[in-house]
């Protein structure tokens, strides 16, 4: 028999978002579940339930009868107390728990017989596990609240502008930390047109966050900062200690900070002292993410917005729920993706396959039984670094021009350039007069022609088209050479079919030339805002 999948609706304080949306509601029903959804459940995210019950789903009033009817839950949240005295006995539930801040819900869960599925344990490190990543989604969403928030708060513009009335400086915006949530900020904050600078532990997200239009401020100090499932590491204290005189540096010198430093299961480390707050600028904004976790910066107040020394300290634990509708879809995405992991076999019945290392990972309570943390993943090594004796013989290869490794014997050279000569002496005593010229100029041409089309840069979009347009040139030069009026009255006039084939040569060298320019400009514009 199908299992009934259950949507109530979210009792924590501000959470406006929904676990499910109409659009996916249709597309459990097809991997053969049972829809039912509370009454309200999707309101604060402009679901209504006439657009649940189009879509397939019952819609119950009643909170207890919506519980008592669901074999799987779909929740946002970690459920309350209330909530899991109204679970079903050895019932499934799918949600954020985040079972080391919970270790008392994870007992009263598994007093339920329950199995609990945690999104917030996802095993990061595979790439499958990625459509169900709810925790990128969401940190994505919150990345780009924060930098809207700290508009809302900043006196001015983020772009510079140059007006009737005076100039208008660009905002400097400082994010400290560049996982998902930072990225996002950084993109935002660069769009809106500030000065965006940020820092992160580890060193490999440099080059994104320039792709993004920011700059990377490094801390002067050597220490790798990544940690497993793609968040940083703690820090040793020389770091931190050098960290904290490049933050109090840029904490002078920016309007807006954005912290987004966490590590699950710790608290959120302080990084904005109050004496930074104190060197801020009159009216400057700082908007702590880190705030559920007691925040990065030592003045903010979870939940809220704050001034302090003239600068307001934004600590909101909700801003996915101030994007609720966009938050409910990607979150309701990454819950599908899930179902169809657990239901391959499209019948409404589920599997959690403790075998698979992505369910393994999520699975944090099965049928009562607490299986939290999940073993370390057999992911496979990385490829060992060759050793530096292996790089001689490839050394030698490169400098000598042929697969041996080793110089030619010179015994092998002399042989090889008695030969050639005796070779180039023959064809020249039994070869006409002018052979010997043409071949030199051939010769010639040769060289000349490999140095110009190999040295020719990539500036156009791809090596590839500025080597082409080189040949293109290089033939269109050799055909106006043939279709060019005699130098002189003694060499006789092109033939008339040599001239036909030049035209034709520069046609054709010349629609693939600008050809060229054309199809890359239109692959540019892909790239541009």
């Amino acid at each position: 028999m199908p299992l009934t999948i259950g949507v109530p609706r979210e009792v924590f304080a501000g959470e406006k978002r929904v676990a499910t949306v109409p659009e996916v509601v249709a597309k459990l029903i097809k991997l053969g579940f049972k829809v039912v959804v509370e009454s309200g459940a999707g309101n604060f995210a402009n679901f209504g339930d006439e657009a649940y019950q189009e879509a397939g789903a019952e819609i119950i009033a009643d909170t207890a009868a919506l519980w008592a009817a669901s074999d799987i839950v779909f929740k946002v949240r970690g459920p309350s107390e209330a909530e899991v005295g109204l679970m079903r006995e050895g019932g499934t539930l799918i949600s954020f728990i985040w079972p080391a801040q919970n270790p008392d819900l994870m007992q009263k869960l598994a007093a339920k017989k329950a199995t609990v599925l945690a999104i917030d344990c996802l095993p990061r490190q595979l790439s499958r596990a990625q459509k169900m990543d709810a925790l990128t989604s969401t940190a994505g969403i919150s990345g780009y609240r924060a930098v809207i928030e700290a508009a809302n708060a900043f006196g001015r513009f983020f772009n510079g502008q140059m007006t009737a009335a005076g100039k208008v400086p660009p905002a400097k915006v400082f994010i400290a930390g560049a996982g998902v949530a930072g990225l996002a900020a950084i993109g935002t904050a660069a769009n809106l047109g500030a000065i965006v600078r940020a820092n992160d532990t580890r060193a490999e997200v440099a080059d994104q966050v320039k792709s993004l239009g920011g700059e990377f401020v490094k801390v002067d100090y050597e220490e790798e900062g990544s940690g497993g499932g793609g968040y940083a590491k703690v820090m040793s204290e020389g770091f931190q200690a050098a960290q904290r005189e490049m933050y109090a540096k840029q904490a002078k010198e920016c309007d807006i900070i954005i912290t987004t430093a966490l590590i699950p299961g710790k608290p959120a480390p302080k990084l904005i002292t109050a004496e930074m707050v104190q060197s801020m600028k009159p009216g400057s904004v700082i908007v702590d993410m880190a705030g559920e976790q007691g925040g990065n910066c030592e003045l903010t107040v979870p939940g809220e917005a704050v001034v302090r020394h003239g600068v307001t300290i934004i600590g909101y634990t909700d801003l996915p729920s101030r994007l609720a509708k966009q938050s409910s879809m990607l979150y309701s995405n990454n819950l599908l993706r899930l179902a169809e992991e657990l239901c391959k076999t499209k019948d409404g019945i589920i599997n959690v396959n403790m075998e698979d290392d992505a369910l393994r990972g999520l699975t944090v309570v099965k049928d009562g039984n607490i299986t939290w943390p999940a073993p370390p993943l057999n992911l496979p090594a990385p490829p060992a670094k060759p050793a530096a004796a292996a790089a001689a013989p490839a050394a030698k290869k490169s400098a000598h021009g042929h697969g041996g490794g080793e110089p030619m014997p010179a015994n092998k050279v002399a042989i090889v350039i008695a030969v050639a000569a005796a070779l180039f002496a023959l064809i020249g005593a039994y070869a006409p007069a002018t052979f010997l010229g043409h071949f030199t100029v051939f010769v010639l041409a040769c060289f000349v022609g490999y140095m110009v089309v190999w040295n020719v840069k990539p500036s156009l979009h791809t090596p590839l088209m500025s080597v082409t347009n080189a040949v293109s040139s290089i033939i269109a030069i050799g055909a106006l050479v043939q279709i060019a009026p005699p130098l002189a009255a003694d060499i006789t006039r092109p033939d008339v079919v040599i001239r036909w084939l030049a035209v034709v040569s520069i046609a054709l060298a010349t629609i693939n030339m600008f050809g060229g320019f054309a199809v890359t400009r239109r692959m540019l514009e892909m790239f541009r805002k």
